[in-house]
């Protein structure tokens, strides 16, 4: 598992990291069963503290892209509410859009972008 982290961001290290794990499920990087490393050694191959990943990891159980075993450590697992998903994503690109839209970002551009990050995911 490759990540990584741009400690001069704005946007904190954890969420990063929850960034990229979603992306790698979306790109096909991880697939349902797979095993995440450890809470210790991703904190150690990525040079950060273990709580970190570890809010990470839990974020994304809750959200539901993870199951976090005793046994098993942090194991894919994409429990799919649509709805819930559904009125996520609205709220997130309702804020996304509103800037678009103050930056004069046509709507065929925001069509064309969404495309072809979607493809990415094909």
């Amino acid at each position: 598992m490759i990540v990584r982290i741009d400690f001069n961001s704005d946007e904190a290290i954890y969420i990063q990291l929850r960034n990229q794990i979603i992306l790698g499920i979306a790109n096909s990087e991880f697939k349902e069963g797979d095993n995440l490393p450890s809470v210790r050694e991703l904190a150690e191959n990525i040079g950060i503290n273990m709580h970190t990943v570890n809010k990470a990891y839990t974020i994304l159980k809750q959200e539901g892209y993870l199951k976090l075993d005793r046994r098993k450590g942090a194991v894919i697992s994409v429990e799919a509410d649509r709805c819930k998903a559904m009125m996520d994503m609205m709220n997130v690109l309702q804020v996304v859009l509103a800037e678009a839209y103050c930056k004069d970002i046509t709507r065929e551009e925001v069509h064309e972008a969404v495309d072809n990050i979607f493809n990415e995911f094909l």
